[in-house]
C-alpha cells in the first residue's frame, strides 16, 4: 500500500523508507512556532527541564500576535518574559509589536515555512502551513518545548481523509466557504486525527490565499492538519516570499484514504456558521433575520490583502448600520501597508469601520472587540464556541469577508447581493 502526502513526509523527516496510519515516529523539525500566550509556558517547561540551549535559533518563531500591543499587565508580563528568552538565545525570528503579524500569516509571508517541511507550532491552527505542502500541525506547549531544545518531535502517523475538488468558486464564495461548507458535511469530529488531503482539478482554481484558509481550519474538524499538493501556485508563492529550497511529496497513486470526498466548489454558496460550533453551517439566504451587534474582518483566516479587498468593494460609497461596530484587523503589517497604498484603509474608516493593528485579540475574546451578554457578532475568525469572543451569552457567527462586509452595511446576515 502506498503513501498519503503527510506520510511521505513524515517518514522522509524520520529517515524511514516508508510509515503507515498508527505508527510512532520521531521527526526532526525545520520551523518551531509559538505566540506570546503559549511561548511562556513552553519556555518554562524548557527551563524546567534544564536545556541550556536551542537546537537552531534560525528555526524558532516567536510572535507576540495575542494580546500586542499588551492589553493589560498579565499579557506585558507574559510578553518580557518571550523577549527576555529571545535575547537570551538570539531567536532570528522575534517579532514583537511593530514587527509582528497574526502568526500564521506571518510566516508564510516572511518565507519562514516551504512546501515539505515538518513544522510545529503551540497554537491548533498551525496546520495552516499545509496550503504550501507541508505537514504541520499545532501541538501542546511542553512538545513545543522539546522541539525547541532537540529539533525533533514524536508523531502518531495520522490515516488520511481525500477531498477531491473540481470546479470553480462562483463570486463572492472564497476558501472560506469552502472549508465550512466540508465542515458542515464532516462534523467537527469528522477528521478526528486526521490528516486532510485536498486534491483534484479544483485545487488550481484556489488563490492561495483560499488554500490558506481552508488548512487553517482543518482542525475545526478534528484533523491532525490539512495539506494541498505542491504545484504552480505554490511554486509562485515561494518564489516572491523567500524563495526558499524544498522538495515536493506527491501521494501514491495506491495512498491509503478512510474516506473519499466529491466536492464541486462551483455548487457551494456564501455559507455561515451558526452558534456554537463551526459545524453548524447554514446557506446564507437561509440565514433568516438575525440582526447583528458587531462584525469582525482578519484572523489567521481572513485577514490577507485579498480579504481585504473583498471587504473594501463591499464597503465603497457605503456605511455600515448604525447598530452595528464593525473591526478590521489587517493580518500583518506588510498587508497593513498595502491596504493604505491601494486606499482600503480610508474606505473602511469612511464606512464607519475600526481599523487596528494587527491582533488575534477578538477571535478569543482577548481584546479590540468582546461582546457583551446577548450580543451578536459576524466575524470571519475560525471559531465560535459558547463564549469565544467574550459573555458566554453572546454569539458569533462565522462567515467570509463577503457575508461579514455585507452584514455590517446590512444590520444582519445578509450576502451581497441583498445589500
Amino acid at each position: 500500500m502506498g503513501m498519503t502526502m503527510t506520510q511521505k513526509i513524515l517518514a522522509e523527516h524520520a529517515g524511514l523508507r516508508s510509515v503507515k496510519a498508527g505508527q510512532l515516529v520521531k521527526a526532526h523539525l525545520d520551523m518551531t512556532l509559538a505566540n506570546d500566550i503559549t511561548a511562556p509556558v513552553s519556555i518554562n517547561e524548557f527551563e524546567r527541564a534544564g536545556f541550556s540551549k536551542v537546537f537552531d535559533k534560525s528555526r524558532i518563531a516567536l510572535v507576540m500576535d495575542h494580546f500586542v500591543p499588551n492589553k493589560d499587565i498579565k499579557a506585558a508580563q507574559q510578553c518580557m518574559q518571550c523577549r527576555t528568552f529571545a535575547r537570551k538565545f538570539d531567536i532570528d525570528n522575534f517579532y514583537d509589536a511593530g514587527e509582528m503579524g497574526i502568526e500564521h500569516a506571518l510566516l508564510p509571508e516572511k518565507g519562514l515555512v516551504a512546501p515539505g517541511e515538518v513544522i510545529i507550532g503551540a497554537d491548533s491552527h498551525t496546520c495552516t502551513y499545509g496550503a504550501l505542502g507541508a505537514f504541520s500541525t499545532g501541538v501542546g506547549s511542553t512538545d513545543l518545548a522539546a522541539g525547541m531544545a532537540t529539533g525533533q518531535a514524536w508523531f502518531k502517523v495520522p490515516p488520511a481523509l481525500q477531498f477531491r475538488l473540481s470546479g470553480k468558486l462562483s463570486k463572492n464564495v472564497s476558501g472560506k466557504d469552502v472549508i465550512l461548507h466540508i465542515i458542515g458535511m464532516t462534523g467537527v469530529d469528522g477528521a478526528l486525527y486526521k490528516s486532510m488531503e485536498f486534491t483534484g482539478d479544483g485545487v488550481a482554481e484556489l488563490s492561495m490565499d483560499d488554500r490558506l484558509c481552508i488548512s487553517n481550519m482543518a482542525i475545526e474538524a478534528g484533523g491532525k492538519n490539512g495539506i494541498f499538493p505542491v504545484d504552480d501556485v505554490t511554486r509562485e508563492y515561494v518564489k516572491n516570499h523567500g524563495n526558499r529550497e524544498f522538495k515536493v511529496f506527491k501521494a501514491d497513486s495506491d495512498a491509503d484514504y478512510d474516506k473519499i470526498y466529491d466536492i464541486d466548489l462551483s455548487s457551494i454558496k456564501p455559507t455561515v456558521a451558526f452558534p456554537h460550533l463551526p459545524e453548524n453551517t447554514r446557506n446564507v439566504e437561509e440565514a433568516g433575520d438575525v440582526r447583528i451587534d458587531q462584525v469582525v474582518i482578519g484572523s489567521c483566516t481572513n485577514g490577507r490583502l485579498s480579504d481585504m479587498a473583498v471587504a473594501a468593494e463591499i464597503f465603497r460609497g457605503r456605511h455600515i448600520h448604525p447598530d452595528v461596530r464593525t473591526i478590521i484587523i489587517p493580518a500583518t503589517q506588510q498587508i497593513y501597508k498595502e491596504c493604505i497604498a491601494k486606499g482600503y484603509i480610508d474606505i473602511f474608516i469612511d464606512a464607519g469601520c475600526v481599523v487596528s493593528t494587527p491582533t488575534c485579540g477578538p477571535c478569543l475574546g482577548g481584546h479590540m472587540g468582546i461582546l457583551a451578554e446577548g450580543e451578536r457578532c459576524v466575524a470571519t475568525t475560525n471559531r465560535n464556541f459558547v463564549g469565544r469572543m467574550g459573555h458566554p451569552d453572546s454569539e458569533v457567527y462565522l462567515a467570509g469577508p463577503a457575508v461579514a462586509a455585507s452584514s455590517a452595511i446590512a444590520g444582519k446576515i445578509a450576502g451581497p447581493e441583498t445589500i
